[in-house]
């Protein structure tokens, strides 16, 4: 059990164990929405200032390659939030030797992966550009943007590992802060490397990794101060095999279902690539300002999975039923809410993020996002369940999900874009996500931990 300094310090935060869980969920997941906004700030800033200052096709260098940084990356912080979740199970049991072991493995395992994936991606990447069939004209803009991205990836994965720890104890404040700081730091470098220095995309990629990296400090102190619960000595780090398998069980499964789904990403990405360079533009400021509609029942969900996670390490079915409840609920009205909005503004918010009044990248973009925005309920219910399954060592049905949702994407890619165009590039994810949300709503409420059938 915690000693008296470390049952102290979890009294300071938010307690997902007792207590009203509506309360529990929205205290938790606030700061956790606000550093999800300010992290989208580092792209959605890189692209508005490349779009405004560098030009259409520099907008879309950054479009084309950043679907495949989000696979590499993706499949690392997917694991770190599986280990995450191994964490918080450690937590809610209130084991304090188990929480220390868990983060060691945790810091092993996922500096070894980064590791290997930033030297696979070093030697690959410029072949995986052109097999997407990135057009000849960006192509050295998307490799000079990306390589810098990948080159520091231990970087974006160090703050991402040291606020997931910090959330799986029940602290989220922490990182929204450092996030704040930075992200403010993130605008300045911008300007300074791309409009004062000239360095064109490659400044901004160098802007995200220098401000991130700051934040990444910052929670590192943090957690050594205020935090001596995460922080491991020496005898932490002995190899325990059971806990590591479960590390590696957890993590490699969330690893494996995010970057599934960004490989059908990257399939769909060649579609759209073979498209032409306005249309490229027009995708990539539809799915920024998307990515910033999606925050909210994103962040529910993350919440979602640290409180399924602490709950069922103090086997508790009942308080995993009913916050599962009420973040559907969340969805909903958050779903009708922005469908609402988009209706009035989508094509201002696109001329406003690419920078641009071409008819194509304002149409295309516009109806991209009037067209998703009904489905955002479909998503929301989609990533509380995925999340919930995954919070209660239920590793393999998220990732059939995925795969479904690769299989899907791939349909669309090689048979229905070429033959709509752009328009099944729009349909394809709400049709893919009414399909996998049927299958998660009959694996979730079927379970026998969640009917508690089982302990």
């Amino acid at each position: 059990m915690y000693g008296e300094e470390e049952t102290e310090l979890f009294k300071m935060k938010t307690d997902l164990l007792r207590g009203p869980i509506l309360k529990s969920l929205l205290v938790f997941a606030a700061p956790m929405l606000l550093s999800n906004v300010f992290q989208q700030l580092y792209s959605t800033v890189d692209m508005m200032i490349v779009g405004h200052v560098l030009g259409e096709a520099s907008l879309a260098a950054i479009g084309a390659s950043g679907v495949i940084f989000e696979l590499l990356v993706g499949f690392a912080l997917g694991v770190g939030g599986g280990f995450g979740i191994v964490v918080a199970r450690s937590a809610g049991a209130g084991d304090a030797g188990l929480l220390k072991r868990a983060v060691a493995g945790a810091v092993i395992q996922g500096f070894a992966l980064v590791a290997v994936i930033s030297v696979a991606a070093s030697l690959f990447m410029r072949p995986l550009l052109r097999l997407l069939d990135t057009p000849a004209a960006i192509i050295d803009e998307a490799y000079s943007y990306i390589s810098v991205l990948i080159a520091f990836a231990a970087v974006l994965f160090l703050y991402n590992l040291c606020a997931g720890l910090l959330r799986a104890v029940g602290n989220s404040t922490a990182p929204l802060m450092f996030l704040i700081l930075s992200s403010i730091l993130n605008i300045g470098l911008d300007f300074l490397f791309i409009t004062v220095w000239h360095m064109g995309v490659r400044g901004a990629a160098m802007g995200t990794v220098a401000a991130q990296g700051v934040s990444a400090a910052l929670c590192l102190i943090y957690i050594a101060k205020k935090c001596p619960e995460l922080v491991p000595r020496r005898e932490h780090f002995r190899i325990d095999l059971k806990l590591y398998k479960e590390l590696a069980a957890q993590g490699f499964s969330m690893g494996f279902m995010m970057s599934i789904v960004t490989v059908g990403s990257v399939i769909l990405q060649r579609s759209i690539n073979g498209l032409g360079t306005l249309v490229i533009a027009g995708h990539v400021a539809a799915r920024r300002f998307n990515s910033f509609c999606l925050l909210p029942i994103v962040a529910i969900a993350l919440a979602l999975s640290t409180f399924v996670s602490q709950n069922k390490g103090a086997d508790r079915p009942d308080r995993i039923r009913k916050a599962v409840r009420y973040g559907n609920l969340i969805a909903l009205g958050w779903g009708i809410s922005v469908s609402v909005l988009l209706l009035f503004s989508s094509a201002f918010l696109i001329r406003l993020l690419s920078g641009s009044d071409e008819g194509v990248i304002l149409e295309n973009g516009s109806r991209y996002l009037t067209v998703n925005a009904p489905f955002y309920v479909v998503l929301g219910v989609l990533l509380n369940l995925r999340f919930a399954l995954q919070g209660i060592g239920r590793k393999v049905v998220p990732v059939v999900s995925s795969v479904i949702e690769l299989i899907g994407k791939t349909v669309f890619a090689f048979l229905l874009v070429p033959a709509l165009g752009y328009f099944g590039v729009i349909l394809c994810e709400p049709v893919i996500w009414i399909c996998l949300c049927l299958q998660l709503l009959y694996a979730f409420y079927t379970n026998p931990y969640i009917r508690g059938q089982t302990a």
